[in-house]
């Protein structure tokens, strides 16, 4: 049974939380039982207790997999109980719920660990309200929807000591440990420039919010799936999938695919905060002659530029690119090679040579692909067997900062960093259609200019208006509660 004490001192009324949408004191902490054991205990019989927040779909296969290590699904929550049907089917001990700060409130001694697979804009509302209870959390990918959630939750992961892991699960694959092996050992140089490319979106994007309502289905709760999004009325399919093309829930393909693909060349090259960022987007039409503005929805397509400073100084270039835009083949690779896996890959560009990989870091490859098989070097980097879902779950009964908890392969100190960059990639995408009036003219300022990012202070600094989009604001009722 876990024990609880409060980090501070202070009860935390179940009122006030409701109230709220999260908690706003510093909650509990997790005594990991191998403290309570004294050292060297191990406990063989410990079972991880998890609580699912968004147990439909991707939630589903991520409870599935938790699974499959020593855990036990307690709770189950979800808005939509018709997406959340077969979740209760699989795992019929687990007690549902609706609104996951009433499970919270009301279950948190009966659970030890949190998922979170809700859309992007709920993730860090519940994420963080889990991590003030002492809760270890599982969070899908993108970590959140805006910047400063990502520089809050990271540091809530290290205030209340919880175990932590984002849903990107090639970060513990051996495709990128191969090519972090490669990279080290000096085989393609000082890596200068990364390219990143995906097909998606494969939902709508760059399209005006529908004027005709539908009918809210009877199984969906609108108010809760809303959550900290402003109130609009339900339109035709935005659930389960389409809402990934809208700024208010979603974080469009970069969002999307972005962890996957360029969790390899960020973790390689040890990135941190972007310095700055320029895009350029896609057009949509209306007309033969007009040019669509819809602020409200992502673009179809869109390449983004980051620059970097690398861990000797000097500046890396990293090139994003979505919508089916590609960047131009390496020389190196034959003309009926494939690049990256088709629709997405990465490649790196070295002083020395280049490398290749496709989602989530899969089928590493140097370039020229004859290389790959001709060149070997030491394997330095422990792999993970046990794959992405159950490392999270031993890490967690080991107890935060265990030996265990030191190889998590996406722990929020990472996962965060990686998310803001990504973010701010969609921050100069969003500038881009800042709307603004002068002389009777219509005038767009955040287009064809380099955004200067002050990532310590979280802020543009040669753009004010790009601010805007750093830090949301919340419908009312709703908190991060820091």
């Amino acid at each position: 049974m876990v024990q609880e004490k409060n980090n501070q001192g202070s009860h935390v009324s179940r009122r006030s939380f409701l109230r709220n949408g999260a908690l706003t004191a510093a909650g509990f902490m997790i005594v990991p039982r191998h403290v309570l054991g004294g050292k060297g205990f191990i406990a063989p019989s410990d079972r991880l207790r998890v609580a699912g927040i968004g147990v439909g779909g991707k939630g589903e296969s991520d409870l599935l997999e938790i699974s499959k290590g020593p855990s036990d699904i307690a709770f189950l929550c979800d808005v939509d109980t018709r997406r959340a049907a077969t979740s209760v089917k699989r795992f019929p001990k687990a007690k549902f719920y609706k609104d996951f700060r009433e499970m919270l409130d009301k279950e948190h001694k009966n659970f030890d660990a949190v998922t979170v697979s809700t859309p992007d804009h709920q993730h860090a509302v519940a994420a963080m309200a889990a991590m003030q209870l002492g809760k270890h959390v599982y969070v899908q990918k993108p970590l959140t929807h805006d910047i400063y959630e990502a520089r809050m939750l990271s540091a809530a992961a290290k205030r209340y000591k919880v175990v932590t892991q984002m849903g990107n699960q090639g970060a513990s694959g051996d495709g990128v440990r191969q090519m972090m092996e490669w990279y080290n050992a000096g085989t393609i140089g000082d890596v200068h420039t990364v390219y990143c490319w995906t097909d998606r979106p494969v939902w709508p994007q760059g399209i005006p919010w529908s004027s005709m309502k539908a009918e809210v289905p009877r199984e969906l709760d609108w108010n809760l799936w809303l959550g900290t999004a402003p109130y609009k009325d339900y339109i035709e399919k935005l659930v389960p999938f389409n809402w990934r093309g809208w700024w208010d829930y979603g974080t469009g393909a970069l969002g999307d695919m972005g962890c996957h693909i360029i969790e390899p060349p960020f973790r390689i090259l040890g990135l941190g905060y972007p310095t700055s960022v320029e895009a350029s987007v896609g057009s949509v039409y209306v007309d033969e002659f007009k040019r669509g503005y819809f602020p409200e929805s992502c673009p179809p397509s869109s390449h983004v530029i980051l620059k970097f400073k690398g861990k000797n100084g000097k500046e890396i270039t990293l090139h994003w690119m979505d919508g089916g835009i590609q960047p131009e083949r390496p020389e190196e690779l034959g003309p009926n090679e494939i690049m990256g896996d088709g629709g997405n890959g990465a490649i790196l560009i070295g002083t020395k040579g280049k490398m290749m990989c496709g989602t989530y870091g899969m089928n590493p490859t140097l370039l020229p692909t004859s290389r790959t098989n001709e060149v070997t070097v030491a394997k330095t980097i422990e792999r993970v067997p046990e794959g992405h879902y159950v490392q999270w779950v031993n890490a967690a009964i080991a107890g935060y900062n265990s030996p265990k908890d030191k190889l998590i392969s996406s722990p929020f100190s990472i996962a965060g960093p990686l998310t803001e960059s990504l973010l701010m990639a969609n921050l100069a995408i969003r500038s881009y259609d800042i709307k603004k009036e002068k002389d009777g003219h219509t005038t767009y300022p955040g287009r064809y200019i380099k955004l200067l990012w002050d990532g310590d202070n979280m802020t543009v600094t040669n753009f004010d208006d790009a601010n805007q989009f750093v830090k949301r604001t919340y419908r009312e009722g709703w908190s991060l509660g820091v």
